[in-house]
């Protein structure tokens, strides 16, 4: 692809290959989690398996209930995919978060929210939502945070802050690994798209 080309590609495009370098391309050798989700079958099998980590329980759980609710995507190989990418960085980059949060619930610990914070971060993987605001995601996401979610964590309207920060560092993540897509190996850009030009590019198509 000449630089012409990766001018003219669409934000989605660019976005598509970023997440297939950080994922993996769907025709690479399965995952951990592929084997186990495939052997037990579903979403749930998926996100109940060692592959995932340590996360996996609580943030399997939310995950699983907006599967339920939503379908499509969310019970696909691509949210077992998002979920195991996320990082140690990413954890700690939400733990600081909350504990710089002012005001934060005194009888909470991180541990109490942080499935709110990975649910935003998984959805912002989701290719339905690349042009769709948080207002309208997080209205999806309220679908699926069932009764048991909202006495564990909390209700969604006491949570949907946390899941927000998730979907915007999700988001950033991905803008990111464009740039870094788009820079690397078959040539060059000058210089790389600020976030606002890929706002206002997804906002004029």
């Amino acid at each position: 692809m000449d630089n012409r080309d990766r001018m003219n590609e669409s934000t989605d495009a660019r976005l598509e290959r970023a997440k297939d370098k950080a994922l993996g391309a769907h025709d690479d050798n399965p995952s951990v989690g592929d084997e186990i989700g495939e052997a037990v079958g579903g979403i749930g099998g998926v996100l109940a398996g060692a592959g995932i980590g340590s996360i996996a329980g609580p943030v399997g759980t939310v995950i699983g209930g907006i599967a339920g609710a939503l379908g499509g995507w969310w019970t696909g190989r691509a949210v077992a995919e998002a979920t195991d990418a996320i990082s140690n960085e990413d954890e700690d980059y939400y733990r600081k978060v909350w504990e710089g949060t002012e005001n934060r619930p005194a009888d909470r610990s991180f541990e109490d929210v942080r499935p709110a914070y990975y649910l935003g971060h998984v959805a912002a993987q989701n290719p339905d939502y690349a042009n769709r605001s948080w207002s309208d995601v997080q209205q999806d996401l309220s679908r699926g945070w069932n009764d048991e979610h909202a006495k564990r964590y909390g209700s969604w309207s006491s949570v949907s802050s946390y899941a927000e920060t998730g979907y915007e560092r999700g988001r950033t993540s991905l803008i990111e690994q464009s740039r870094s897509t788009a820079n690397a190996g078959e040539g060059t850009f000058d210089r790389a798209p600020t976030h606002a030009e890929i706002r206002n590019e997804e906002r004029n198509r």
